[in-house]
């Protein structure tokens, strides 16, 4: 993965600016500033893609905002800058467990629709929860475009395919370069 997240200097050619792994070239290159990466989980699986990326994002300097239900993932909103995000769309709406017999209300949804009315939304990769039913995929899937989701996967995501969709994000969003404050 090649991917160059802080900020060029502008005097510096792309050959001094990037060295290996997307990494600064020069001493007097831009100050470092992460990209913050929203992302969201609400399934069980151990080793899933949520629990590995912060592991490994952070060592390239994506600082990984981690939300367990819609009402944590509006507080990151509202409070940092997103730049990407990982929405998994069976988020229960409130941290607190549902009583026995109610069924939870999927908060990714309501999560997808706050990105999207940001000044600047941030490019978003949607994980949905495995569908029995073809047609419900279906009609989850252009929902999810429609608000605007870069990509969407079903549930388990394997790890490298999120490393692969990210890096097109940087690629496509960014142009390989993580943007200027």
């Amino acid at each position: 993965m090649r991917l160059c997240l802080y900020s060029p200097d502008p005097d510096q050619t792309a050959s001094s600016r990037l060295g290996p792994m997307g990494s600064a070239g020069s001493e007097g290159s831009a100050p470092r500033r992460p990209l913050n990466l929203l992302l969201t989980y609400g399934g069980w699986r151990e080793h899933a893609f949520a629990d590995q990326l912060p592991l490994i994002l952070d060592r390239i300097g994506i600082h990984c905002l981690r939300a367990e239900s819609g009402d944590e993932a509006s507080e990151v909103i509202r409070r940092e800058q997103v730049h990407i995000a990982v929405i998994d769309l069976s988020i229960p709406m409130h941290s607190t467990r549902a009583q026995q017999g109610v069924r939870a209300v999927p908060a990714g949804p309501r999560v997808l629709q706050l990105l999207r009315r940001l000044e600047q939304p941030p490019p978003t990769i949607v994980v949905q929860p495995r569908q029995s039913d073809p047609s419900e995929s279906a009609r989850i899937l252009a929902e999810a475009l429609r608000d605007g989701a870069f990509t969407v996967f079903e549930d388990p995501v394997p790890i490298e395919s999120m490393l692969q969709a990210l890096e097109r994000v940087v690629r496509r969003h960014y142009r390989d370069h993580w943007p200027a404050a």
